[in-house]
């Protein structure tokens, strides 16, 4: 089979696509005919930096829609052919990936492959957000960093269907601004003064709910935004900065909180919580209420071209790579 790996860290120029035999399921796990790959920003990052890499060669990617091509000991839950999606800890680039089965989703009724990759990794972690650690009340207000992005599309769209009074996005450029407002924002800020424009959008209150991706100056600039017992959810650190570190003097005067969440740490400390929060959260899309926008797709040779894309800070929505058939 092929597969896109590196054996360095570097430039995009590093992945390279190789001929290597075809994986195959151990005890628990599932062998999947990959129809679409997901690309994330965390293999950009692996790739650039070694986050979440264990060692060299390295297959990179997270979440691949296809159908079930082996089934390991142990696994009654699917069947050969199935069509399903999945979250993995890597190796989505490639014609043939292993998944845990408890990470194995069916695709719901209505949906093609080509949508169900858009699933794994963004519909869960937008859903666990806003729900599950954000616990968004109807009527507050909730600001997003990365308001374009994959899983900024979807948060847009959760909040205003749950009955957000307000929904604030915050965008590292311009062009990005009308992408997000199509999708449930109402007002769409730049990340340079988005603490001065959310204070005057509220009349000085603050935010009930920021989300951050990025950590760093941005993370603390999202907690001072928030309105007193505001919740501030982190997920992800994209800026590279030194981990956030938040405490008494913080938190104390206003009654904030600080929460956070990792959906590929969540899958392997409680795969049986990551598998009801997908649910609900693929439930969304299957009705209607979410549509998350695939803007660029890719053939397997082409990631590093996906991964120059992605690195830019340009793109909007999900990029996939389109595998097989």
């Amino acid at each position: 089979m092929r597969a896109v790996r590196f054996e360095r860290y570097g430039d995009p120029e590093v992945l390279s696509v190789v001929e290597t035999e075809a994986p195959e399921p151990g005890p628990g796990q599932v062998s999947i005919d990959v129809a679409f790959a997901g690309v994330n920003f965390a293999d950009v990052k692996a790739r650039a930096e070694g986050y979440r890499v264990p060692a060299l060669p390295f297959v990179p990617g997270l979440d691949v829609s296809g159908r079930i091509r082996a089934v390991g000991e142990g696994v009654t839950a699917f069947r050969i052919g199935q069509e399903v999606a999945a979250l993995m800890p890597h190796g989505a680039y490639a014609e043939v990936a292993v998944a845990d089965s408890a990470t194995v989703f069916p695709v719901p009724d209505g949906l093609d492959l080509r949508t169900a990759a858009t699933l794994p990794t963004v519909l869960p972690t937008a859903h666990a957000l806003l729900h599950e650690i954000g616990r968004l009340g109807k009527g507050e207000s909730v600001l997003v960093q990365g308001a374009a992005g994959g899983i900024g599309t979807v948060v847009g769209q959760l909040a205003k269907a749950a009955g957000a009074g307000a929904v604030y996005g915050v965008v590292s450029r311009p062009d990005k601004a009308d992408h997000a407002r199509t999708y449930g924002y109402d007002a769409v800020f730049s990340i340079d003064d988005f603490p001065e424009e959310v204070r005057r959008a509220t009349g000085g209150r603050g935010v009930d709910l920021a989300l951050d991706p990025v950590g760093g100056d941005t993370f603390r600039r999202s907690l001072d935004s928030l309105a007193a017992f505001g919740r501030l959810v982190s997920f992800g650190n994209a800026s590279a900065a030194d981990p956030w570190q938040v405490g008494q003097p913080e938190l104390y005067p206003m009654g904030r909180s600080v929460a956070g969440l990792s959906v590929l740490s969540l899958a392997q400390a409680a795969p049986e919580a990551l598998r009801d929060l997908a649910q609900r959260a693929f439930r969304t899309v299957a009705d209607g209420t979410v549509e998350l926008p695939v803007t660029a797709e890719f053939a397997l040779a082409d990631a590093a071209e996906a991964h120059r894309l992605l690195g830019s800070r340009t793109t909007t929505g999900k990029l996939l790579l389109r595998v097989g058939a």
